[in-house]
């Protein structure tokens, strides 16, 4: 039986691109003859783009449809999941002046997507802007999120949000690395068992390091939405021309 994995990037709440990437999943599994496929999204479904409201219906819908995904949670997944349990707690991956309410970080993008206005006084009112989220954002979207996956694996890759500590087992990771890891990961070039297949740091084209492939071209910002199609090791990315292979370096 011929089997696909697909895998989506970082969104961000761009559900107008999410709806074209989808598209192009469609298109490239209807064209391909293989029999079935998964699809894995690599998290970090809100913050920063306008939509994140709908981006979690849209993948809720999907998964209660019964549609053969797995969505992972990313570190802006994460800073949600943590507002809701307590709007004080400063996640130590952040600067200490940064918050999920803070501009650069787009929490305050994903309440407006539910209707919830914070004020430029946020720090000073985040029990009353916490209270304000309970009432708008439905139970049900803060549980998803809380109860997302860290990874998902194939016979040859191992798909997670940000990355792994190399020094680890793939079966030893901890969710800090799995969701924030950039020290220590990016620039080292140690084989893992598995290729590791990640977003979380932005490139400006999806890009194979050997023992790495990172799929996070940037929707958070305005960026293309990028997807791949895997077989085995071998990755390639989705356009609208077809499938471009992305080969490890030389």
């Amino acid at each position: 039986m011929t089997h696909l994995t697909y895998a989506v990037g970082d969104i961000h709440g761009d559900l107008e691109q999410l709806h074209s990437i989808m598209a192009l999943i469609a298109k490239d599994f209807e064209t391909s003859g293989a029999e079935t496929h998964h699809i894995v999204f690599i998290g970090d479904l809100i913050d920063r783009r306008p939509d994140s409201k709908g981006t979690i219906d849209y993948v809720m819908d999907g998964l209660a449809a019964g549609k053969p995904w797995t969505v992972l949670k990313g570190n802006h997944d994460r800073l949600m999941e943590w507002f809701f349990d307590d709007p004080h707690r400063h996640d130590p991956h952040l600067k200490p002046d940064y918050s999920w309410l803070h501009h650069r970080i787009g929490g305050v993008e994903t309440l407006a997507s539910y209707g919830v206005t914070v004020p430029e006084n946020y720090r000073e009112c985040l029990d009353d802007i916490l209270e304000m989220a309970v009432a708008n954002v439905p139970a049900a979207h803060v549980d998803f999120i809380r109860e997302l996956p860290l990874s998902y694996e194939t016979d040859d890759i191992f798909f997670c949000h940000a990355g792994v500590n190399l020094d680890r087992a793939l079966d030893d990771q901890t969710e800090d690395d799995l969701v924030w890891i950039r020290d220590g990961w990016l620039d080292n070039p140690k084989m893992a068992a598995k290729l590791i297949l990640h977003g979380h740091t932005i490139v400006e084209e999806i890009t194979h390091y050997g023992n790495r492939v990172n799929i996070d071209t940037g929707a958070a910002w305005g960026d293309k939405l990028s997807a791949v199609v895997t077989i085995g090791a071998n990755v390639y990315q989705l356009t609208d021309q077809g499938r471009v292979e992305i080969k490890a370096p030389a």
